[in-house]
């Protein structure tokens, strides 16, 4: 008997397999409003580099301020998004840029924290390293640069919180030691302006600068110091 019920339940193991394995597959657990933001130079030159900034709508703040200090040394492009680390549509949403703008990419600045905040953050480092590996196969000879996520003036559940951004940036930080990666520590830089805030996440014009003086400063080390 008790045979017959080894062998059932194990029949039975070999049959949920494949619907658990379906069920733990990633899946996108989008927020109320989703939305992508690219840019591109006007009058992109092809004797220059080309940067590429990754991230979010406080990316997209600062990225005019990059553009900026970067003019003559580097043509800027920049793919601001919604989705989340451990949604799959990040993957393909950063490989079809690529493929659309069809340049090689000399840098990459990037960052991805602040959203998804349905995904924990055991999800976000299991995730973690498919992004890196994206980024790594849309720009093999680029210079990386990990931006950290900002702190927020108001919390909201389940996020973002400040403890939550502050893991987020521990995992990231963790997996990517030892990498041949650089870090802009943005979270370090904005705990000093707490007063330059424009809402409960995102920054005023002035925090926006700072933030894109010192990715820019990143940015051209990276291009090497015939860029600077």
């Amino acid at each position: 008997m008790w045979m017959r019920t080894i062998l059932a339940v194990l029949g039975l193991m070999l049959v949920l397999l494949p619907c658990v394995a379906v069920a733990q597959k990633p899946d996108s657990r989008m927020e109320e409003i989703e939305w992508t933001w690219e840019v591109r130079p006007a009058h992109a030159d092809a004797k220059l580099p080309n940067v590429l900034l990754l991230g979010d709508s406080i990316t997209r703040a600062y990225f005019p301020e990059v553009e900026k200090q970067l003019a003559g040394m580097a043509n800027v492009y920049l793919m601001a998004s919604s989705t989340s680390v451990g949604d799959p549509r990040l993957e393909h949403q950063i490989d079809e840029f690529a493929a659309a703008e069809g340049v090689s990419f000399s840098v990459v600045h990037f960052n991805n924290g602040m959203h998804g905040w349905e995904y924990s953050e055991a999800e976000y480092r299991a995730a973690f390293p498919a992004f890196v590996a994206e980024i790594h196969a849309i720009a093999p000879k680029a210079a990386l640069i990990w931006a950290t996520t900002t702190p927020v003036k108001k919390e909201t559940e389940p996020g973002p919180t400040n403890a939550r951004v502050a893991a987020r940036n521990a995992v990231a930080g963790e997996l990517l030691k030892g990498a041949e990666i650089v870090t802009d520590d943005q979270h370090l830089l904005m705990t000093k302006h707490a007063d330059l805030y424009q809402d409960s996440v995102h920054f005023n014009e002035e925090g926006a600068a700072l933030q894109g003086k010192q990715a820019a400063e990143l940015i051209r080390n990276g291009l090497g110091a015939d860029n600077k």
